[in-house]
C-alpha cells in the first residue's frame, strides 16, 4: 500500500512539472529577448530616424571614402543587419524609389513579437511606430502632389509603411489611424478590393473608431463603382476579372451588395445606413431578386422613420409587392400589403405626390389601379371556382364582394352577368346519395334522432350524469 501511494504522488509531481514547463520557458525567454540585442534585435527606433520623422545621415561619406578609423566610422561599420536593411529602405524612400517588397520586420523582430504575444505583452514599439507612421504620411502627401500614374506607385509605398506602422503597435489608437490611412492609400492607388478589405478590418477590429463615417463613405463609393461596372458588363462574356485590381475577380454586383450590407451592420445609426439600405434594395430589384429587395425596403420603413428615402421606400415597396405576387391561385398577402402601402403613401406624402415636376402621383395611381385589378381578378377566380362546384350561394357572395370593393375594374361587368345568371340557382348543390342521411343524419339538425330525448327543463349537468 505504501509503495502504491508513493508511486501515485511521484506521478502527480511529474505531471505538475510537465504542465509548468511552457510557463517556465516563457519566463526564461522574456528577459533574454528584451535584454540581448543579438537575439531580439534593437527595440528603440533606429538612430537614422529623427524626432521629426526625417531620415538622417548614418555614415559620413568623406570619412568612409578616406578610410579613416574614427570611432563614429567604426560604430557605423558595426551596425546590425536589420539596421542596414532599414537604412537602405529609408534611402530608397528619400530618393522616391519603389520600396522593396521584403517585409520590413526582420526574423529576430518577428520572434520578439511572437514571444510578446505568447507572454501576454501586447504593447508594441510605440515610438518606432510613430516614426514609420510619420514617414508614411510624408509619402502620402508626396503622392497627392504627383501625377496620376506616378502617384499610384507612391500611394502603394505609403500603404506598405502604414501597414507596418500598424503591425508594430497592435491594439493602439495609432493602429486605427494606420489602418485608415492604409485603406486611403490603397483607395487612391485604385486597388479598391484591397482597400475595402482594409476598411472592413478596421471596422471589425475597432467597431467604434473615429473614422467610421469616412470609412462608410469610402465603402459606399466603392460599392457604387462596382454596381456601375456590373451594369456596363451585363450580358457580356468577360465577367471574370484577372487583371484589374479595382474590382473583384467574380460576382462584382454580389460584392457590391455585401459591402452595402456591411455598412448597415457596422453602423446601423450612421449617416449612410439608410442610403446603403436603399442602394442594396435598388440593386436587388435590378437583378430581379424582389423578395430580397422587399426585405431591405421594409427595413427602411420600420427602422428609419426619419429617413429622406422613406417616400421612395413606400413607392418602390408597392412595385416590389406586385412583382412578388404569383397569381390568383396563390396567397394574396402581397396584394393586401401593396394595398395598405398605397393607402399609407397617399396619407403620408400628399405634397410629394402633388409635385408638378415629378410623376409620382401618376405612378401611384397606376400601381393602385393594378392592385385593384389583381384583387378583383382574385375574387372573380374564387367566384368562378364556387360556381363550377355549383355552390351558387358562395359564388354570389364573391361576385357581390367584387362589385362592392372594385366596381370600376373590367371584372365588375363579368360579375354582374354571372349574378343575373345564377340568381335563381339553389344556394347549395343537390345532395348526392341522400338516402345516407337517414343512416348518418346531420348532427346540426335539431330534429336529429341522435339528440338526447330529455326535457329541456332539466339542467345539463343532470343529463350528463345520467
Amino acid at each position: 500500500m505504501l509503495s502504491d501511494r508513493d508511486d501515485f504522488f511521484g506521478n502527480m509531481k511529474w505531471r505538475n512539472w510537465i504542465s509548468r514547463m511552457p510557463r517556465i520557458l516563457v519566463i526564461l525567454l522574456i528577459p533574454i529577448t528584451h535584454g540581448c540585442s543579438t537575439l531580439a534585435g534593437p527595440i528603440d527606433p533606429p538612430s537614422w530616424i529623427s524626432s521629426s520623422g526625417n531620415v538622417t545621415e548614418t555614415l559620413d561619406n568623406s570619412t568612409v571614402e578616406s578610410g579613416s578609423s574614427t570611432p563614429e566610422a567604426e560604430a557605423g561599420a558595426r551596425k546590425s543587419d536589420d539596421e542596414l536593411q532599414l537604412t537602405q529602405t529609408a534611402a530608397e524612400l528619400e530618393q522616391n524609389q519603389p520600396i522593396s517588397k521584403a517585409d520590413p520586420l526582420s526574423y529576430t523582430e518577428k520572434g520578439q513579437q511572437f514571444l510578446r504575444r505568447l507572454s501576454g505583452q501586447q504593447a508594441g514599439n510605440t515610438e518606432r511606430a510613430k516614426q514609420w507612421y510619420q514617414r508614411a504620411n510624408e509619402i502620402f502627401d508626396q503622392a497627392a502632389a504627383e501625377k496620376s500614374e506616378l502617384a499610384k506607385k507612391t500611394f502603394e509605398q505609403a500603404a506598405e509603411l502604414f501597414a507596418y506602422a500598424g503591425d508594430i503597435s497592435p491594439g493602439s489608437a495609432l493602429q486605427q489611424d494606420a489602418l485608415f490611412m492604409q485603406g486611403e492609400s490603397l483607395f487612391f492607388a485604385d486597388r479598391l478590393v484591397e482597400a475595402s478589405d482594409v476598411y472592413e478590418t478596421l471596422q471589425s477590429d475597432f467597431p467604434r473608431n473615429r473614422h467610421i463615417d469616412k470609412v462608410a463613405a469610402r465603402l459606399f463609393s466603392i460599392s457604387q463603382y462596382w454596381i456601375n461596372v456590373a451594369k456596363a458588363e451585363q450580358g457580356s462574356w468577360g465577367s471574370i476579372n484577372l487583371t484589374d485590381p479595382k474590382r473583384p475577380r467574380l460576382d462584382t454586383q454580389g460584392h457590391a451588395i455585401r459591402v452595402l450590407d456591411q455598412i448597415r451592420f457596422d453602423d446601423p445609426t450612421g449617416r449612410l445606413a439608410d442610403d446603403a439600405t436603399l442602394a442594396a434594395a435598388v440593386e436587388y430589384m435590378r437583378q430581379g431578386q424582389f423578395q430580397e429587395a422587399d426585405e431591405f425596403l421594409l427595413d427602411i420603413r420600420e427602422t428609419f422613420p426619419d429617413s429622406e428615402h422613406l417616400f421612395m421606400a413606400h413607392l418602390l415597396g408597392i412595385t416590389v409587392k406586385l412583382e412578388t405576387y404569383r397569381g390568383p391561385k396563390y396567397s394574396g398577402l402581397a396584394l393586401e400589403e401593396a394595398e395598405k402601402l398605397v393607402k399609407q403613401t397617399r396619407e403620408r406624402f400628399p405634397d410629394k405626390l402633388a409635385a408638378p415636376d415629378q410623376d409620382f402621383g401618376e405612378r401611384l395611381d397606376s400601381s393602385a389601379a393594378k392592385v385593384a385589378f389583381l384583387q378583383a381578378e382574385r375574387l372573380r377566380y374564387r367566384a368562378e371556382y364556387r360556381e363550377k362546384r355549383k355552390e351558387f350561394g358562395s359564388a354570389r357572395y364573391y361576385y357581390n364582394l367584387l362589385l362592392t370593393k372594385y366596381p370600376d375594374t373590367p371584372h365588375a361587368e363579368k360579375a354582374r352577368e354571372r349574378l343575373a345568371a345564377t340568381e335563381k340557382k339553389p344556394r347549395r348543390p343537390a345532395q348526392r346519395l341522400s338516402w345516407l342521411t337517414t343512416i348518418f343524419p346531420d348532427s346540426t339538425n335539431k330534429n336529429s334522432p341522435l339528440e338526447l330525448n330529455q326535457s329541456t327543463s332539466e339542467e345539463p349537468s343532470k343529463v350528463l350524469r345520467r
